[in-house]
Protein backbone atom coordinates (compact mmCIF):
# COMPACT_ATOMS: atom_id res chain seq x y z
CA UNK A 1 0.00 0.00 0.00
CA UNK A 2 1.44 3.52 -0.83
CA UNK A 3 0.94 6.98 1.10
CA UNK A 4 0.22 8.15 -2.34
CA UNK A 5 -2.96 6.40 -3.07
CA UNK A 6 -6.70 6.70 -2.72
CA UNK A 7 -6.60 3.52 -0.65
CA UNK A 8 -4.67 5.06 2.07
CA UNK A 9 -5.37 8.38 2.42
CA UNK A 10 -9.03 8.11 1.79
CA UNK A 11 -9.60 4.48 4.20
CA UNK A 12 -6.30 2.98 5.71
CA UNK A 13 -5.12 5.78 7.49
CA UNK A 14 -8.40 7.49 8.95
CA UNK A 15 -10.12 3.83 10.08
CA UNK A 16 -6.76 2.84 11.88
CA UNK A 17 -6.97 6.40 13.23
CA UNK A 18 -10.12 6.77 14.55
CA UNK A 19 -10.07 3.10 16.18
CA UNK A 20 -6.28 3.42 17.59
CA UNK A 21 -8.05 6.47 19.37
CA UNK A 22 -11.60 5.30 20.18
CA UNK A 23 -9.81 1.87 21.98
CA UNK A 24 -6.91 4.24 23.40
CA UNK A 25 -8.80 6.94 24.25
CA UNK A 26 -10.81 4.40 26.84
CA UNK A 27 -7.34 3.31 28.49
CA UNK A 28 -6.72 -0.24 26.43
CA UNK A 29 -3.18 0.45 25.68
CA UNK A 30 -2.46 -3.19 25.05
CA UNK A 31 -5.30 -3.53 22.99
CA UNK A 32 -4.95 -0.07 20.60
CA UNK A 33 -0.64 -1.64 20.50
CA UNK A 34 -2.43 -4.61 19.31
CA UNK A 35 -4.36 -2.70 16.59
CA UNK A 36 -1.52 -0.83 15.45
CA UNK A 37 0.80 -4.01 15.22
CA UNK A 38 -1.79 -5.91 13.34
CA UNK A 39 -2.93 -3.04 10.92
CA UNK A 40 1.13 -2.62 9.91
CA UNK A 41 1.41 -6.36 8.99
CA UNK A 42 -1.80 -5.68 6.88
CA UNK A 43 -0.39 -2.47 5.51
CA UNK A 44 3.19 -4.33 4.84
CA UNK A 45 1.16 -7.41 3.34
CA UNK A 46 -0.89 -5.48 0.79
CA UNK A 47 1.34 -6.13 -1.83
CA UNK A 48 2.33 -10.02 -1.25
CA UNK A 49 0.76 -11.98 1.64
CA UNK A 50 3.99 -14.43 1.06
CA UNK A 51 5.96 -11.17 2.71
CA UNK A 52 4.38 -11.59 6.05
CA UNK A 53 5.97 -15.06 6.74
CA UNK A 54 9.51 -13.69 6.28
CA UNK A 55 9.04 -10.55 8.58
CA UNK A 56 7.11 -12.81 11.30
CA UNK A 57 10.34 -15.05 10.97
CA UNK A 58 12.57 -12.20 11.38
CA UNK A 59 10.62 -10.73 14.32
CA UNK A 60 10.32 -13.88 16.25
CA UNK A 61 14.53 -15.11 15.20
CA UNK A 62 15.37 -11.48 16.95
CA UNK A 63 13.18 -10.43 19.83
CA UNK A 64 14.61 -14.89 21.21
CA UNK A 65 17.62 -13.50 20.46
CA UNK A 66 17.78 -10.77 22.85
CA UNK A 67 15.48 -11.72 25.32
CA UNK A 68 18.79 -13.96 25.20
CA UNK A 69 21.34 -11.47 25.39
CA UNK A 70 19.79 -9.66 27.89
CA UNK A 71 19.03 -12.50 30.32
CA UNK A 72 22.81 -13.88 30.59
CA UNK A 73 25.57 -12.11 32.17
CA UNK A 74 28.46 -14.28 30.79
CA UNK A 75 29.97 -11.79 28.11
CA UNK A 76 30.97 -14.34 26.00
CA UNK A 77 27.92 -16.60 25.47
CA UNK A 78 26.71 -12.15 25.21
CA UNK A 79 29.31 -12.11 22.22
CA UNK A 80 28.21 -15.53 20.37
CA UNK A 81 24.78 -14.63 20.93
CA UNK A 82 24.97 -10.98 18.95
CA UNK A 83 27.73 -13.12 16.34
CA UNK A 84 25.43 -15.33 15.72
CA UNK A 85 22.11 -12.77 15.39
CA UNK A 86 23.79 -10.07 13.29
CA UNK A 87 25.03 -13.03 10.78
CA UNK A 88 21.71 -14.50 10.80
CA UNK A 89 20.79 -11.14 9.61
CA UNK A 90 23.49 -10.84 7.51
CA UNK A 91 22.48 -13.76 5.68
CA UNK A 92 18.77 -13.21 5.37
CA UNK A 93 19.67 -9.65 3.73
CA UNK A 94 22.40 -11.96 1.60
CA UNK A 95 20.17 -14.54 0.22
CA UNK A 96 17.26 -12.24 -1.03
CA UNK A 97 19.10 -9.19 -2.20
CA UNK A 98 22.81 -10.28 -3.14
CA UNK A 99 22.74 -14.27 -3.85
CA UNK A 100 21.07 -13.26 -7.79
CA UNK A 101 23.79 -10.91 -8.10
CA UNK A 102 26.62 -12.86 -6.65
CA UNK A 103 25.94 -15.61 -9.11
CA UNK A 104 25.36 -13.80 -12.37
CA UNK A 105 28.61 -12.79 -12.19
CA UNK A 106 30.35 -15.98 -11.39
CA UNK A 107 28.15 -17.35 -14.41
CA UNK A 108 29.88 -14.62 -16.26
CA UNK A 109 33.34 -14.99 -15.19
CA UNK A 110 33.46 -18.68 -15.20
CA UNK A 111 30.75 -19.69 -17.96
CA UNK A 112 28.60 -21.90 -15.65
CA UNK A 113 24.63 -21.57 -15.54
CA UNK A 114 24.09 -22.07 -12.25
CA UNK A 115 20.40 -20.18 -11.56
CA UNK A 116 18.50 -19.38 -8.22
CA UNK A 117 15.14 -18.73 -10.35
CA UNK A 118 15.05 -15.08 -10.12
CA UNK A 119 14.96 -15.09 -5.92
CA UNK A 120 12.17 -11.65 -5.32
CA UNK A 121 13.40 -9.38 -3.30
CA UNK A 122 10.89 -8.70 -0.18
CA UNK A 123 9.84 -5.63 0.83
CA UNK A 124 11.48 -3.27 3.12
CA UNK A 125 13.84 -5.94 3.91
CA UNK A 126 16.98 -3.51 4.02
CA UNK A 127 15.20 -1.58 6.72
CA UNK A 128 13.68 -4.02 8.77
CA UNK A 129 17.06 -5.91 9.08
CA UNK A 130 19.28 -3.36 9.78
CA UNK A 131 16.58 -2.04 12.25
CA UNK A 132 16.71 -5.31 14.26
CA UNK A 133 20.47 -5.59 14.01
CA UNK A 134 20.86 -2.11 15.51
CA UNK A 135 18.66 -3.45 18.14
CA UNK A 136 20.98 -6.44 18.67
CA UNK A 137 23.80 -4.37 19.50
CA UNK A 138 22.08 -2.03 21.81
CA UNK A 139 20.95 -5.27 23.46
CA UNK A 140 24.23 -6.48 23.98
CA UNK A 141 25.64 -2.75 24.77
CA UNK A 142 23.04 -2.52 27.33
CA UNK A 143 21.78 0.47 26.20
CA UNK A 144 18.17 -1.28 25.18
CA UNK A 145 16.02 -4.39 26.22
CA UNK A 146 12.77 -5.65 25.70
CA UNK A 147 10.78 -8.50 27.29
CA UNK A 148 7.59 -7.54 25.59
CA UNK A 149 7.15 -9.30 22.81
CA UNK A 150 4.45 -6.88 21.92
CA UNK A 151 6.09 -3.87 22.32
CA UNK A 152 8.89 -5.67 20.46
CA UNK A 153 6.26 -6.22 17.11
CA UNK A 154 5.23 -2.92 17.34
CA UNK A 155 8.98 -1.47 16.66
CA UNK A 156 9.81 -3.76 13.91
CA UNK A 157 6.63 -2.99 12.13
CA UNK A 158 5.15 0.55 13.02
CA UNK A 159 3.70 1.25 9.56
CA UNK A 160 4.49 4.78 8.65
CA UNK A 161 8.32 4.15 8.72
CA UNK A 162 8.76 0.41 7.97
CA UNK A 163 8.73 0.23 3.77
CA UNK A 164 11.67 2.66 3.59
CA UNK A 165 12.57 4.26 6.89
CA UNK A 166 13.60 6.05 8.71
CA UNK A 167 15.80 3.47 10.35
CA UNK A 168 14.56 4.14 14.04
CA UNK A 169 16.25 2.88 17.38
CA UNK A 170 14.32 1.00 20.27
CA UNK A 171 15.06 3.61 22.75
CA UNK A 172 13.82 5.94 20.60
CA UNK A 173 10.36 4.79 20.03
CA UNK A 174 9.24 2.37 22.78
CA UNK A 175 9.31 4.98 25.37
CA UNK A 176 6.51 7.16 23.56
CA UNK A 177 4.05 4.47 22.98
CA UNK A 178 4.28 4.19 27.30
CA UNK A 179 3.14 7.68 27.29
CA UNK A 180 -0.33 8.06 28.20
CA UNK A 181 -1.03 11.48 26.21
CA UNK A 182 -0.28 8.89 22.89
CA UNK A 183 -3.25 7.26 23.35
CA UNK A 184 -5.62 10.44 23.51
CA UNK A 185 -6.61 12.71 20.22
CA UNK A 186 -4.59 16.21 20.14
CA UNK A 187 -5.80 18.45 17.75
CA UNK A 188 -2.96 20.67 17.21
CA UNK A 189 -0.36 17.37 17.17
CA UNK A 190 -3.16 15.69 14.42
CA UNK A 191 -3.31 19.06 12.41
CA UNK A 192 0.62 19.28 12.27
CA UNK A 193 1.20 15.68 11.03
CA UNK A 194 -1.74 16.57 8.09
CA UNK A 195 0.39 19.79 7.36
CA UNK A 196 3.18 17.75 6.80
CA UNK A 197 2.12 14.55 5.36
CA UNK A 198 0.47 16.94 2.99
CA UNK A 199 3.47 18.91 1.69
CA UNK A 200 5.32 15.67 1.25
CA UNK A 201 2.52 14.39 -0.73
CA UNK A 202 3.01 17.47 -3.08
CA UNK A 203 6.75 17.24 -3.59
CA UNK A 204 5.98 13.31 -4.67
CA UNK A 205 2.88 13.39 -6.78
CA UNK A 206 3.35 17.11 -8.41
CA UNK A 207 7.16 17.61 -8.30
CA UNK A 208 9.12 14.34 -8.21
CA UNK A 209 6.52 12.37 -10.26
CA UNK A 210 6.53 15.18 -13.03
CA UNK A 211 10.31 15.83 -13.37
CA UNK A 212 10.49 11.89 -13.89
CA UNK A 213 9.21 12.39 -17.26
CA UNK A 214 12.29 14.39 -18.16
CA UNK A 215 14.70 11.84 -16.61
CA UNK A 216 13.45 8.26 -17.18
CA UNK A 217 14.11 9.02 -21.44
CA UNK A 218 17.39 10.33 -21.26
CA UNK A 219 18.15 6.73 -19.20
CA UNK A 220 16.37 4.42 -21.27
CA UNK A 221 17.81 5.71 -24.23
CA UNK A 222 21.09 5.43 -22.91
CA UNK A 223 20.77 2.11 -22.08
CA UNK A 224 19.88 1.08 -25.23
CA UNK A 225 23.21 2.34 -26.34
CA UNK A 226 21.60 5.82 -28.46
CA UNK A 227 24.29 8.69 -28.14
CA UNK A 228 23.38 11.24 -26.33
CA UNK A 229 24.11 14.71 -26.55
CA UNK A 230 25.59 17.12 -23.87
CA UNK A 231 22.39 19.16 -22.94
CA UNK A 232 20.36 16.12 -23.30
CA UNK A 233 22.36 14.31 -21.12
CA UNK A 234 22.74 17.07 -18.63
CA UNK A 235 18.87 17.51 -18.54
CA UNK A 236 18.49 13.78 -17.79
CA UNK A 237 21.14 13.70 -15.02
CA UNK A 238 19.22 16.56 -13.39
CA UNK A 239 15.88 15.79 -13.51
CA UNK A 240 16.93 12.41 -11.70
CA UNK A 241 18.88 14.59 -9.43
CA UNK A 242 15.86 16.42 -8.31
CA UNK A 243 13.53 13.54 -8.90
CA UNK A 244 15.14 11.72 -6.14
CA UNK A 245 15.28 14.31 -3.93
CA UNK A 246 11.82 15.53 -3.77
CA UNK A 247 10.75 11.88 -4.40
CA UNK A 248 12.19 11.01 -1.09
CA UNK A 249 11.87 14.58 0.57
CA UNK A 250 8.33 13.78 0.18
CA UNK A 251 8.41 10.14 1.40
CA UNK A 252 10.30 11.15 4.11
CA UNK A 253 7.71 14.21 5.10
CA UNK A 254 5.02 11.60 5.11
CA UNK A 255 6.43 9.48 7.24
CA UNK A 256 6.59 11.56 9.98
CA UNK A 257 3.24 13.30 9.30
CA UNK A 258 1.64 9.96 9.63
CA UNK A 259 3.72 9.31 12.79
CA UNK A 260 2.77 12.66 14.24
CA UNK A 261 -0.85 11.61 13.88
CA UNK A 262 -0.50 9.15 15.74
CA UNK A 263 1.66 10.98 18.74
CA UNK A 264 5.00 9.38 17.68
CA UNK A 265 8.08 12.04 16.72
CA UNK A 266 9.97 9.82 14.22
CA UNK A 267 13.36 11.02 13.91
CA UNK A 268 14.64 13.27 11.23
CA UNK A 269 16.09 11.50 7.91
CA UNK A 270 16.21 14.57 5.36
CA UNK A 271 17.59 17.69 5.95
CA UNK A 272 17.82 19.97 2.62
CA UNK A 273 21.00 17.64 1.40
CA UNK A 274 21.49 19.99 -1.81
CA UNK A 275 22.79 22.58 0.51
CA UNK A 276 25.61 20.72 1.20
CA UNK A 277 28.89 23.00 1.69
CA UNK A 278 30.98 19.44 1.02
CA UNK A 279 30.65 15.84 0.89
CA UNK A 280 30.81 15.15 4.37
CA UNK A 281 27.90 17.93 5.18
CA UNK A 282 25.65 16.02 2.29
CA UNK A 283 25.97 12.66 4.45
CA UNK A 284 24.85 14.34 7.67
CA UNK A 285 22.07 16.00 5.91
CA UNK A 286 21.01 12.68 3.17
CA UNK A 287 19.44 9.96 4.78
CA UNK A 288 20.58 10.76 7.97
CA UNK A 289 19.56 7.30 10.25
CA UNK A 290 21.38 5.15 7.49
CA UNK A 291 24.28 7.38 7.55
CA UNK A 292 23.94 7.15 11.61
CA UNK A 293 23.93 3.29 11.50
CA UNK A 294 27.16 2.98 9.07
CA UNK A 295 29.02 5.48 11.20
CA UNK A 296 28.13 3.60 14.63
CA UNK A 297 28.05 -0.14 13.20
CA UNK A 298 30.32 -0.51 10.89
CA UNK A 299 32.64 2.74 10.47
CA UNK A 300 33.71 2.72 13.81
CA UNK A 301 33.82 -0.97 14.59
CA UNK A 302 36.05 -0.81 12.06
CA UNK A 303 38.39 1.75 13.64
CA UNK A 304 37.01 4.96 12.48
CA UNK A 305 39.52 7.75 12.76
CA UNK A 306 41.47 6.05 15.66
CA UNK A 307 44.25 4.47 13.85
CA UNK A 308 46.03 6.91 11.91
CA UNK A 309 44.45 8.92 8.50
CA UNK A 310 45.58 6.21 6.11
CA UNK A 311 43.17 3.78 7.98
CA UNK A 312 40.74 6.13 8.31
CA UNK A 313 40.45 6.93 4.53
CA UNK A 314 40.35 2.64 3.86
CA UNK A 315 37.48 2.55 6.58
CA UNK A 316 35.87 5.55 4.75
CA UNK A 317 35.93 3.23 1.73
CA UNK A 318 35.23 0.62 2.96
CA UNK A 319 31.75 1.69 4.39
CA UNK A 320 30.79 3.63 1.75
CA UNK A 321 31.14 0.62 -0.75
CA UNK A 322 28.81 -1.49 1.80
CA UNK A 323 26.83 1.52 2.15
CA UNK A 324 26.19 1.54 -1.37
CA UNK A 325 25.79 -2.32 -1.51
CA UNK A 326 22.82 -1.55 0.54
CA UNK A 327 21.06 0.18 -1.65
CA UNK A 328 20.72 -2.30 -4.49
CA UNK A 329 22.80 -5.38 -5.79
CA UNK A 330 24.73 -3.79 -9.05
CA UNK A 331 27.92 -2.82 -10.26
CA UNK A 332 26.27 0.76 -10.72
CA UNK A 333 25.64 0.99 -6.71
CA UNK A 334 28.81 -0.01 -5.82
CA UNK A 335 30.41 2.29 -8.35
CA UNK A 336 27.82 5.11 -6.52
CA UNK A 337 29.46 4.08 -3.00
CA UNK A 338 33.20 4.07 -3.84
CA UNK A 339 32.95 7.69 -5.97
CA UNK A 340 31.36 8.79 -2.60
CA UNK A 341 34.03 7.07 -0.84
CA UNK A 342 36.86 8.90 -2.77
CA UNK A 343 34.51 12.33 -2.59
CA UNK A 344 34.79 11.67 1.17
CA UNK A 345 38.49 10.86 1.06
CA UNK A 346 39.31 14.38 -0.58
CA UNK A 347 37.34 15.82 1.70
CA UNK A 348 38.50 14.88 5.10
CA UNK A 349 41.89 15.11 3.06
CA UNK A 350 41.34 19.05 2.33
CA UNK A 351 39.60 19.74 5.74
CA UNK A 352 43.21 18.02 7.37
CA UNK A 353 45.37 20.55 4.31
CA UNK A 354 43.66 23.43 6.26
CA UNK A 355 43.75 22.55 9.57
CA UNK A 356 47.68 22.20 8.65
CA UNK A 357 47.64 25.73 8.05
CA UNK A 358 45.48 26.73 10.97
CA UNK A 359 42.59 27.66 9.24
CA UNK A 360 39.27 28.09 10.44
CA UNK A 361 37.07 25.84 8.98
CA UNK A 362 34.13 27.44 9.90
CA UNK A 363 35.21 30.69 8.61
CA UNK A 364 33.51 31.42 4.93
CA UNK A 365 32.81 33.64 3.19
CA UNK A 366 29.60 34.00 1.29
CA UNK A 367 31.53 33.79 -2.48
CA UNK A 368 33.48 30.58 -0.75
CA UNK A 369 30.27 28.86 0.52
CA UNK A 370 28.34 29.45 -2.56
CA UNK A 371 31.78 27.63 -4.72
CA UNK A 372 31.73 25.13 -2.35
CA UNK A 373 27.85 24.36 -2.51
CA UNK A 374 27.90 24.35 -6.30
CA UNK A 375 31.01 22.03 -6.43
CA UNK A 376 29.23 19.63 -4.12
CA UNK A 377 26.29 19.68 -6.21
CA UNK A 378 27.91 18.71 -9.25
CA UNK A 379 29.35 15.97 -7.55
CA UNK A 380 26.78 15.09 -6.10
CA UNK A 381 25.05 14.78 -9.40
CA UNK A 382 27.94 12.73 -11.27
CA UNK A 383 27.50 9.78 -8.79
CA UNK A 384 23.79 9.96 -9.11
CA UNK A 385 24.23 9.05 -12.71
CA UNK A 386 25.83 5.81 -11.53
CA UNK A 387 22.46 5.20 -9.16
CA UNK A 388 20.25 5.42 -11.84
CA UNK A 389 21.83 3.74 -14.71
CA UNK A 390 20.84 0.19 -15.20
CA UNK A 391 24.51 -0.75 -16.28
CA UNK A 392 27.59 0.98 -16.50
CA UNK A 393 27.89 1.47 -19.66
CA UNK A 394 24.64 3.23 -19.64
CA UNK A 395 26.26 5.49 -16.64
CA UNK A 396 29.44 5.99 -18.82
CA UNK A 397 27.52 6.81 -21.79
CA UNK A 398 25.45 9.63 -19.77
CA UNK A 399 29.00 10.99 -18.31
CA UNK A 400 30.68 11.28 -21.40
CA UNK A 401 28.19 12.66 -22.71
CA UNK A 402 28.21 15.15 -19.76
CA UNK A 403 32.31 15.97 -19.98
CA UNK A 404 30.99 17.03 -24.29
CA UNK A 405 32.51 14.56 -25.59
CA UNK A 406 30.02 14.05 -27.58
CA UNK A 407 29.75 17.81 -28.83
CA UNK A 408 27.03 20.34 -28.23
CA UNK A 409 23.50 19.58 -29.96
CA UNK A 410 20.30 22.13 -29.63
CA UNK A 411 17.07 21.40 -31.11
CA UNK A 412 16.72 22.22 -34.48
CA UNK A 413 13.53 24.60 -34.40
CA UNK A 414 15.90 26.79 -32.42
CA UNK A 415 18.01 27.42 -35.75
CA UNK A 416 15.07 28.90 -36.94
CA UNK A 417 14.91 31.91 -34.22
CA UNK A 418 18.96 32.16 -34.11
CA UNK A 419 19.22 33.43 -37.99
CA UNK A 420 22.33 35.11 -38.13
CA UNK A 421 24.08 33.29 -34.66
CA UNK A 422 23.03 29.81 -36.56
CA UNK A 423 26.24 29.54 -38.68
CA UNK A 424 28.76 31.31 -36.45
CA UNK A 425 27.51 29.06 -33.50
CA UNK A 426 27.88 26.09 -36.19
CA UNK A 427 30.73 27.43 -36.77
CA UNK A 428 31.93 26.37 -33.41
CA UNK A 429 30.93 23.40 -33.10
CA UNK A 430 27.24 23.37 -32.33
CA UNK A 431 24.90 21.47 -34.31
CA UNK A 432 20.80 22.15 -34.08
CA UNK A 433 19.90 18.04 -34.03
CA UNK A 434 19.54 17.22 -30.31
CA UNK A 435 16.74 14.31 -30.04
CA UNK A 436 16.03 15.39 -26.54
CA UNK A 437 13.55 18.22 -26.80
CA UNK A 438 11.69 17.20 -29.76
CA UNK A 439 11.42 13.51 -29.67
CA UNK A 440 11.14 12.83 -25.77
CA UNK A 441 9.28 14.81 -24.20
CA UNK A 442 6.57 17.58 -25.34
CA UNK A 443 7.71 20.59 -24.06
CA UNK A 444 11.59 21.50 -23.31
CA UNK A 445 10.13 24.96 -21.66
CA UNK A 446 8.42 23.36 -19.10
CA UNK A 447 10.83 20.91 -18.41
CA UNK A 448 13.67 23.90 -18.06
CA UNK A 449 11.10 25.74 -15.70
CA UNK A 450 10.56 23.17 -13.40
CA UNK A 451 14.50 21.97 -13.31
CA UNK A 452 14.85 25.93 -12.31
CA UNK A 453 12.17 26.05 -9.99
CA UNK A 454 12.96 22.73 -8.03
CA UNK A 455 16.84 23.84 -8.15
CA UNK A 456 15.53 27.24 -6.04
CA UNK A 457 13.65 25.69 -4.01
CA UNK A 458 16.11 22.84 -2.80
CA UNK A 459 19.23 25.37 -2.54
CA UNK A 460 17.19 28.69 -1.43
CA UNK A 461 13.55 27.47 0.44
CA UNK A 462 13.04 26.41 4.00
CA UNK A 463 12.75 22.67 4.57
CA UNK A 464 9.30 21.74 5.84
CA UNK A 465 10.32 20.32 8.86
CA UNK A 466 12.49 23.88 9.40
CA UNK A 467 8.59 25.87 9.02
CA UNK A 468 7.21 23.74 11.64
CA UNK A 469 10.52 23.40 13.67
CA UNK A 470 8.96 25.41 16.79
CA UNK A 471 6.05 22.02 17.13
CA UNK A 472 9.29 19.74 17.82
CA UNK A 473 7.81 17.44 14.58
CA UNK A 474 10.42 15.14 14.67
CA UNK A 475 13.07 13.97 17.52
CA UNK A 476 16.23 16.00 17.73
CA UNK A 477 14.84 18.45 15.98
CA UNK A 478 16.93 21.65 17.76
CA UNK A 479 20.48 19.62 17.14
CA UNK A 480 19.25 18.67 13.46
CA UNK A 481 17.63 21.59 12.02
CA UNK A 482 19.03 25.20 12.01
CA UNK A 483 16.03 27.45 10.61
CA UNK A 484 13.30 28.75 12.07
CA UNK A 485 10.23 30.35 10.85
CA UNK A 486 7.28 31.91 12.37
CA UNK A 487 5.09 29.63 11.00
CA UNK A 488 1.26 29.52 12.60
CA UNK A 489 -1.58 27.30 12.06
CA UNK A 490 -3.65 30.60 10.51
CA UNK A 491 -6.98 30.44 7.54
CA UNK A 492 -3.99 31.25 5.06
CA UNK A 493 -1.90 28.60 6.03
CA UNK A 494 -4.86 26.14 6.46
CA UNK A 495 -6.06 27.33 2.55
CA UNK A 496 -2.84 26.83 1.37
CA UNK A 497 -2.52 23.15 2.66
CA UNK A 498 -5.82 22.85 2.00
CA UNK A 499 -5.07 23.32 -1.57
CA UNK A 500 -1.83 21.49 -2.11
CA UNK A 501 -3.58 18.25 -0.56
CA UNK A 502 -6.43 19.06 -2.99
CA UNK A 503 -4.00 19.53 -6.50
CA UNK A 504 -2.42 16.33 -5.04
CA UNK A 505 -5.06 14.07 -4.89
CA UNK A 506 -6.62 15.43 -7.97
CA UNK A 507 -3.34 14.47 -9.81
CA UNK A 508 -2.77 10.76 -8.12
CA UNK A 509 -4.36 8.88 -10.54
CA UNK A 510 -1.89 5.75 -11.19
CA UNK A 511 0.23 6.02 -7.54
CA UNK A 512 3.79 5.78 -8.35
CA UNK A 513 6.28 4.22 -5.95
CA UNK A 514 8.24 5.66 -3.92
CA UNK A 515 12.16 5.48 -4.85
CA UNK A 516 13.56 3.96 -2.11
CA UNK A 517 10.97 1.26 -1.98
CA UNK A 518 13.26 -0.45 -3.89
CA UNK A 519 16.12 -0.43 -1.60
Amino acid sequence: MLFNSYIFIFLFLPFTLLVFYLIGGQGHHKIAISWLVATSLFFYGWWNPAYLGLILASIFFNYAIGVAIGNTNDRNLRIWLLIFGVLANISLIGYFKYADFFISNVNLTFGTEFNLKNIILPLAISFFTFQQIAYLVDAYKSETKEYNFLHFCLFVTFFPQLIAGPIVHHKDMLPQFGKNNVYKLNIETLAIGITIFSLGLFKKVILADNIALYASPVFDFSEQGITLTFFESWCGALAYTFQLYFDFSGYSEMAIGVALMFGIRLPLNFNSPYKSVNIIDFWRRWHMTLSTFLRDYLYIPLGGSRKGKPRRYLNLIITMLLGGLWHGAGWTFIAWGALHGFYLVINHGWHAFRLALRQDLKMSTLWGRTVAKLVTFIAIVIAWVFFRAESLDSAINILKSMMGFNGLSLPWEWQANLKGYDAWLVEYGISFDGAFYNNLVESWVIGCTLLLALFIISWFMPSTIEIMKKYNPVLQSDSNVTQNTNFNFTILWAVSIGFLLGVSVLALGQASEFLYFQF
